[in-house]
């Protein structure tokens, strides 16, 4: 049984196969939730849960249920707060890892944008994910992983 797991919020998350790939190496457990909108495969080892398409179902299913040490994956600063808070280990999908530090200057980053956006100025809205983005992500992935085996292994 593994000591550690990594939840996804699966909705828009581009990386549901390298997460896999690295918990398998790594013998992670894998909870990935998304709304019944969005289609989640089958995979050993990777327990998928589906929860209805409102605005913050997926959120609170994490919310209730992430853990001290788990693995969270999200693009969404509010849920990566609530990670934080519970000592989880915060990624995006392009590998960034949320801190304490880091995370209020995004959410106030987002909050100036979007009153911006209420103003009428319009930007350009997130760059596209590329294949460099996804080798990012699974480096970080695997660096936190290794990282969490060798403290448990001391």
């Amino acid at each position: 049984m593994s000591t550690y797991r990594i939840v996804v919020d699966a909705d828009a998350c581009p990386v549901k196969q390298e997460i896999i790939q690295a918990a398998k190496l790594y013998q992670a457990s894998v909870l990935m939730v998304a709304s019944y909108d969005h289609r989640l495969q089958v995979s050993e080892g990777v327990e998928t849960i589906q929860v209805d398409r409102s605005d913050q179902s997926v959120d609170l299913y994490i919310a209730n249920r992430i853990c001290a040490q788990d693995i969270l994956v999200t693009q969404d600063f509010g849920l990566a707060t609530i990670g934080l808070a519970k000592r989880a280990i915060v990624l995006s999908p392009r590998g960034q890892q949320y801190t304490d530090e880091t995370i209020d200057f995004l959410l106030d980053r987002r909050h100036t944008q979007a009153k911006q956006r209420r103003s009428g100025k319009h930007s350009k809205g997130p760059k596209p994910f590329t294949e460099e983005d996804r080798q990012i992500f699974q480096h970080k992935l695997t660096k936190v992983l290794r990282n969490l085996q060798e403290n448990v292994s001391l």
